[in-house]
C-alpha cells in the first residue's frame, strides 16, 4: 500500500448533481474539498483539520451540509407511517420535537439512522444520512394502504456547532432560543421567513442545526451566521471527522450498512420492542435481541504516526484469522493518537485486545478500547452554561 495514493485527486462539478442553498458561500469562503451525499454536494475542510477541529472544541464552527436532505411524510397517515418504518417510539416525537431513530429492513438491519422531526401531526422530516431513504419509502408506501405523500422537502440544513454556539444563536435569533432542550425544535425568524431550528449535530458538542427552505436566502443566512459569530471565533468548517471518531458517533454507510443489526452497533436502546406496533424488522430484531451479537462496534487505537483517513474499510485480523475490519480512522489531537471505530468479532472487542490492521503505509497494531474516546459535551442546560461561561 502507499501513503495517501489520491492526494490532488479532484472532483468533477456536474448539474445532476444538486448544489444546495448554501453551495455559493461555502465556495466564496474557501471550500475547495466536497464530497456527494444524497447526490447533492457537501462541503468538507474550509482550512486545516487541525485548526478546524479545536475551532468545533473551543469555539464555533458554521458547517454546510447540503447533503443533509429532508424526506417529507405527509398526510393522514403519516405518524402511522413513519412508525411502520421505524423501532423508535415515535410516541416519543411531538410537534416542536425530535430524535434520533434507524430505519430497519425485513432482516433487521440498518437502512439509515435518521433524526425524525415531527413539524405537525400529519408533517414529518426525516433528516436522512446518505442512502436511498426516499425511494425506500416510497417503494413501502407503494405496497401498502397509507394514505400519505412522500418527497424530498427541498430543504439544506447549515450546522452550528462548539460550546460557543448557544451565544452566536441568539444574538441571530433571540434568546428564546437559549430555552430549546437537547433534541428539541423551534421556528424562528430570519429575513421575514421562517426557519426550523433544532438542538441537535454531528460534532459531540453542543450545537444547533438550521432548516432552511428557502434557498434564495442561502447566501444571507450564511453570511448573518459569520457576522453574528465574529467575537466568538466562529468560521466556516466541517464537523471535524476527529471530534465525531472521539464522541463515538456512527456514520452511516461507514460504520454501520444494511449488513449491521442495532444490537452489533450497540444502538439496541433504539429498538422499543414492546413499545411499538409492528415495525418492518420487528420480527427478525424480537429473534436477534435474544442472543448475543456475533459482533460488536468498538474503540481502536492504532499504534504509529499519523496518517491519512482510510478511504475504505480495512481488514482486522488476528494471528492471520479475520477478526473484523476498521470503518473510520483519524488522528486525534487532544489524544495525541489515532483512533479509529471498527467493527469486530464479538469475542475480540474486549478492551485491550490486539489486532493486526493493513493500512496505507502497512501493517499496524490496533488495540480495542470503548467507545466514546471523549465524552459528548451535547446535553445540558444552556443557560446555565453560557452564564458560567459569562463569570
Amino acid at each position: 500500500m502507499f501513503a495517501n495514493p489520491h492526494q490532488g485527486a479532484s472532483l468533477s462539478f456536474q448539474p445532476r448533481i444538486r448544489k444546495g442553498a448554501f453551495f455559493d458561500a461555502a465556495w466564496r469562503h474557501g471550500c475547495r474539498t466536497f464530497s456527494v451525499y444524497n447526490r447533492t454536494y457537501i462541503s468538507g475542510a474550509f482550512a486545516d483539520p487541525v485548526e478546524e477541529y479545536w475551532r468545533v472544541v473551543r469555539d464555533v464552527a458554521i458547517w454546510p451540509v447540503m447533503g443533509e436532505r429532508q424526506v417529507e411524510v405527509r398526510g393522514p397517515d403519516a405518524a402511522a407511517f413513519v412508525q411502520h418504518l421505524t423501532p423508535r417510539d415515535i410516541r416519543r416525537c411531538a410537534p416542536g420535537r425530535c430524535l434520533y431513530a434507524l430505519i430497519t429492513a425485513q432482516d433487521g438491519g440498518v437502512l439509515s439512522d435518521p433524526i425524525i422531526l415531527q413539524l405537525a401531526e400529519d408533517r414529518f422530516w426525516l433528516s436522512t444520512s446518505d442512502c436511498d431513504l426516499e425511494l425506500w419509502a416510497k417503494g413501502v408506501a407503494a405496497g401498502t394502504g397509507f394514505d400519505v405523500t412522500i418527497r424530498d422537502a427541498g430543504v439544506s440544513v447549515v450546522q452550528v456547532q462548539g460550546p460557543k454556539s448557544p451565544r452566536l444563536m441568539a444574538g441571530l435569533l433571540g434568546e428564546t432560543i437559549l430555552d430549546l432542550a437537547y433534541f428539541g425544535m423551534a421556528r424562528a425568524d430570519f429575513a421575514g421567513r421562517t426557519l426550523i431550528v433544532t438542538r441537535t449535530g454531528w460534532s459531540g458538542e453542543i450545537g444547533y442545526e438550521i432548516y432552511l427552505e428557502d434557498a434564495d436566502l442561502g447566501d444571507a443566512l450564511f453570511d448573518a451566521l459569520l457576522q453574528a459569530g465574529r467575537a466568538l471565533g466562529a468560521a466556516p468548517g466541517s464537523v471535524n471527522q476527529a471530534r465525531r471518531i472521539e464522541a463515538g458517533l456512527l456514520s452511516w454507510g461507514a460504520d454501520m450498512t444494511p449488513e449491521e443489526t442495532p444490537y452489533e452497533l450497540g444502538l439496541g436502546r433504539l429498538v422499543d420492542l414492546d413499545a411499538t406496533p409492528d415495525f418492518i424488522g420487528k420480527a427478525a430484531l424480537r429473534r436477534l435481541a435474544a442472543r448475543p451479537p456475533r459482533r460488536r462496534a468498538t474503540g481502536l487505537f492504532v499504534d504509529g504516526p499519523p496518517m491519512p483517513p482510510n478511504e475504505e474499510p480495512w481488514p482486522l485480523t488476528v494471528a492471520g484469522r479475520p477478526a473484523g475490519r476498521l470503518t473510520s480512522l483519524a488522528h486525534s489531537p487532544r489524544l495525541e493518537r489515532t483512533i479509529a471505530i471498527g467493527l469486530v468479532d464479538a469475542a475480540l472487542a474486549e478492551p485491550g485486545t490486539r489486532m493486526e490492521v493493513e493500512t496505507w503505509t502497512g501493517p499496524r497494531i490496533a488495540t480495542a478500547t470503548p467507545l466514546p474516546f471523549l465524552p459528548k459535551r451535547q446535553s445540558g442546560d444552556v443557560r446555565e452554561m453560557c452564564a458560567a461561561e459569562a463569570r
